[in-house]
């Protein structure tokens, strides 16, 4: 029997990032790329030659911005569910990128996993990665298995960062954004494997307390902790303060101090 069109599901959705210099096809159900992709892409030194890491990358939001943002790096998109993965190819080709990017599908917490995808350990110049934000402990785990894939960690952030920071090279830049309410935990968690750190918190609007926190450092750096100004979203009104708009038009600067990660 044949279906009509207007009731089957989309396998896909297309929506323009960046100010549209980015295409990103997404599931029409589950976690969708929003304010926290563009911000952890823009962490990115635009100056970055080697090769950028997104861990968790979902159909590439991030990934994909980040290289848009540094033009002589190359790219590698790591993430475990295969529908999501054709997708991300399907972004990478759609926005020219394929001559500097690829896929890993690959379960980040097996070694073995890794290295069959094509995985090294300490082969990245720059790592970002927006972990799942939940425990199954603590939270009701959605019953959308993508959506639960996306911010719900089973086996907790501590084995997700160990091995993030693994693929790290020294000296390489980590950056990661989180729910502010868990810094102590991704802080511990750290350890003692990056230095140079960069607190910056994300606000929704002046005065309020942040609800994220970006969190940039150096693998083996030695280098002090610096709590940076909160990065404010949005104005009174609900727009987007001046900042966060060219933020999401891909251009502007993150406030970390000059020269602080270099």
């Amino acid at each position: 029997m044949n279906v009509p069109p207007n009731t089957k599901e989309k396998r896909s959705e297309a929506a323009a990032f960046l100010g549209g210099r980015l295409r990103l096809r997404q599931m029409p159900r589950g976690h969708r790329a929003g304010t926290d992709a563009v911000l952890l892409a823009a962490a990115t030194p635009a100056q970055t030659r080697g090769l950028i890491l997104d861990i968790g990358a979902g159909t590439g939001a991030v990934g994909l911005a980040a290289a848009l943002r540094a033009p002589a790096a190359t790219l590698g998109l790591v993430e475990i569910d295969s529908e999501t993965c054709a997708l991300a190819r399907e972004n990478i080709a759609e926005n020219g990128l394929a001559a500097r990017a690829r896929v890993h599908e690959a379960d980040l917490l097996s070694i073995e996993a890794r290295r069959t995808s094509g995985l090294e350990n300490e082969s990245a110049e720059v790592l970002l990665t927006n972990p799942p934000y939940l425990s199954p402990t603590r939270t009701r785990v959605s019953p959308d298995p993508r959506r639960a894939l996306a911010h719900v960690s089973a086996g907790g952030l501590e084995p997700w960062l160990r091995a993030s920071l693994a693929l790290l090279r020294p000296g390489g830049v980590f950056v990661m954004i989180h729910r502010a309410d868990a810094l102590q935990e991704c802080l511990a968690c750290i350890g003692g494997r990056l230095g140079a750190i960069g607190l910056l918190p994300v606000a929704a609007h002046a005065g309020e307390a942040a609800t994220r926190i970006l969190l940039r450092g150096v693998k083996g750096s030695k280098g002090p902790l610096s709590l940076l100004p909160p990065l404010v979203l949005h104005e009174a009104d609900g727009a987007f303060t001046p900042r966060a708009e060219a933020l999401h038009r891909g251009e502007g600067e993150l406030p970390w101090p000059p020269g602080a990660f270099t």
